[in-house]
């Protein structure tokens, strides 16, 4: 039976002593991590016991050993510049769960959803439990009401950090047992669902052209009711976090959702970026007239250090889509120190 007593500052103090020659600028930070191997799979057990302590069922990505529930705020109701939006635009918050490489503990990471009052209640819930806080930001403007959004993460097994997260959000509407049941439009077009959806409301196969937005973006996004998403991974870079590799499912990706219609769509996003790839992604967004509306970090102690930027648009979707892939162009191109950038 793998030992879980993993500890942050155990950790901290490993990598203190793995990072020294990178001061020395002899090894590339996550070299060492690197070298750990493929993450352990989760067993059916451990995904049992995460989905009975959630009260939900999620979805497990065999490829990144990854299991992840969504947390949608459906107890909302979401308007930008006075015009609703659906939640599957961006109001979906999410827990995720992967071994670390050595497979001795876990991480949980989590982007939780919440209204301005709910911020720090959740967040002395989860600090109650054991778990730490590594983000709190915005990632829109013009919102009503007002949103904020708060990563929280932890160490340990599988169903203890599912455990204590159910714990921490036990008074809260993120909670799945506190949450009012989704529309069936909200959910009839995400994989695995095979029943036959019921007529109601068009979906994002009817208000978009897909075929002429994935040839454009060079990727297939998938439907969630009356949205259209992509989720694009890091396959150029691998990013260590407390010896767990962050991947697409656990929160390391940029994507793009679509809202709306092809003529007059909504668009937002975020784009996961190394920190010298910042500006040109920024300038790349303004030149398709999108707008910026946040820059931060998701994460704590990842190697390399990642950024993170919130964009929104509005305007034909086409028009959208070209923005987005345009920031994209910019990952994995540039380096620091380049004549584009400046030098530090």
């Amino acid at each position: 039976m793998n030992d879980f007593r993993f500890s942050r500052r155990g950790w901290l103090k490993t990598m203190a002593l793995a990072t020294t020659p990178v001061l020395l600028g002899t090894l590339p930070a996550w070299s060492t991590a690197a070298a750990a191997g493929k993450t352990p799979a989760l067993t059916a057990a451990e995904i049992a016991a995460v989905e009975a302590a959630m009260g939900k069922k999620g979805t497990y990505v065999e490829a990144q050993a990854t299991h992840t529930t969504p947390l949608p705020r459906n107890d909302l109701k979401i308007t930008i510049k006075g015009e609703p939006v659906p939640i599957p635009f961006g109001f979906g918050g999410w827990v995720a769960i992967k071994h670390t490489l050595d497979g001795k503990s876990a991480m949980l990471m989590s982007d939780t959803v919440l209204l301005q009052e709910e911020v720090n209640p959740l967040m002395s819930a989860a600090l109650a439990q054991g778990l730490e806080i590594g983000a709190v930001h915005n990632h829109f403007f013009y919102e009503e009401p007002r949103i904020f959004y708060m990563h929280i993460h932890g160490m340990g097994s599988p169903a203890e950090l599912a455990r204590k997260f159910a714990a921490a959000l036990k008074d809260s509407k993120l909670l799945p047992a506190n949450q009012p049941r989704p529309s069936a439009g909200a959910t009839a077009d995400q994989p695995g669902n095979n029943a036959t959806p019921a007529a109601g409301p068009p979906t994002g196969k009817e208000l978009f052209d897909l075929p002429a937005l994935d040839k454009l973006i060079g990727y297939q996004g998938v439907v969630n009711g009356p949205t259209y998403k992509y989720t694009v991974g890091r396959a150029d870079l691998q990013s260590i976090m407390m010896g767990t590799e962050m991947t697409a499912a656990i929160g390391l990706n940029s994507w793009a959702a679509f809202a709306g219609k092809q003529a007059d769509s909504h668009i937002a996003g975020d784009i996961a970026m190394l920190e010298h790839e910042v500006n040109p992604v920024i300038k790349a967004l303004r030149a398709h007239n999108l707008e910026v509306v946040a820059v931060h970090n998701h994460m704590l102690f990842d190697q390399p250090r990642m950024m993170f930027l919130h964009y929104y648009g509005r305007g034909p979707a086409q028009q959208l889509a070209s923005g987005f892939r345009a920031a994209l162009d910019q990952l994995g191109k540039a380096k620091p120190g380049d004549k584009d950038g400046m030098k530090h």
